[in-house]
């Protein structure tokens, strides 16, 4: 698993971790802030994205690898006091490793994210209609142009470097299978193995008294509506100072500095739960 490291190794540890279909590079505007003001800035890039291994076959992907591995990369950095910054797919897995090992994280950021339960009234359930056509796209179209599908969910123009450097780590077809599988995955309905285990996270959201900060795109026509359920499910997030800012759904490269200057703000204040009235 390739990542990115940036700033003093024994600061405390900013998480950043992306989604479907981008790599750590969706975080270029946000690492330098962080690093500057202290922090350990790590992005890494999933498996199958990036500058990280690609296994070649769809199969070879799953929900709960996807969580062990990055489990298992936490673990060998042996990061502790994580704030998380996760958006996509990257909240998908980050809520998960933060309910799971609790101990590890300090705070956590949603940006443009959910915890999938198969039962979130708002949020994904029923599947809609976008989703039933990302997936038959992912799954069957020859054609799958990751710097192109990046550019359709921002606001901002993407120029064609930018969209080139989305494009980099797939020199062909061959090497996208990870980006692939992602959307097949989502757990929207029973059957899906992850199911269970996700509602038990979202149990142990529930009981989170941590800081809990939701920063969503006010343009994210995907997973715009899920800050609304996380807000009024995590206790730690009762009395922050949620915000939406105009940007689609990859909000760090419509918005990454403000999305940074943001996060570093509500960084340096006392919990809402430690405020006086």
């Amino acid at each position: 698993m390739h990542y990115v490291d940036r700033g003093p190794r024994d600061g405390a540890p900013v998480l950043m971790l992306h989604g479907e279909p981008s790599w750590s590079y969706l975080y270029r505007k946000m690492i330098p802030p962080f690093a500057a003001a202290g922090y350990r800035a790590l992005a890494p890039d999933l498996i199958g994205f990036g500058r990280s291994d690609k296994p070649a076959a769809t199969s070879d992907y799953s929900y709960q690898a996807h969580v062990d591995w990055l489990v298992t990369w936490i673990e060998q950095l042996d990061l502790r006091n994580i704030t998380l910054i996760c958006q996509d797919w990257g909240a998908m897995l980050g809520l998960r490793n933060a309910a799971e090992h609790s101990e590890r994280f300090a705070r956590l950021v949603v940006a443009n994210g959910f915890l999938p339960i198969a039962r979130q009234p708002g949020v994904l359930f029923p599947p809609p209609l976008w989703l039933r056509a990302w997936r038959a796209f992912a799954t069957y179209s020859p054609w799958f142009p990751i710097g192109r599908i990046v550019a359709a969910g921002c606001v901002t123009t993407l120029g064609s470097a930018q969209r080139a450097a989305y494009d980099a780590p797939y020199p062909s077809g061959r090497y996208k299978a990870g980006a692939r599988a992602f959307p097949q995955l989502v757990p929207l309905d029973q059957s899906n193995p992850a199911v269970a285990l996700n509602r038990a996270a979202w149990e142990q959201l529930g009981l989170w008294q941590k800081p809990l900060l939701t920063v969503f795109g006010d343009h994210d026509s995907a997973l715009g509506a899920g800050d609304k359920p996380l807000q009024e499910h995590v206790p730690g997030a009762r009395g922050e100072p949620h915000q939406r800012i105009r940007a689609g759904h990859y909000i760090q490269e419509d918005c990454g500095e403000e999305l940074a200057r943001i996060v570093l703000n509500w960084c340096k204040q006392p919990a809402a739960s430690d405020r006086p009235n």
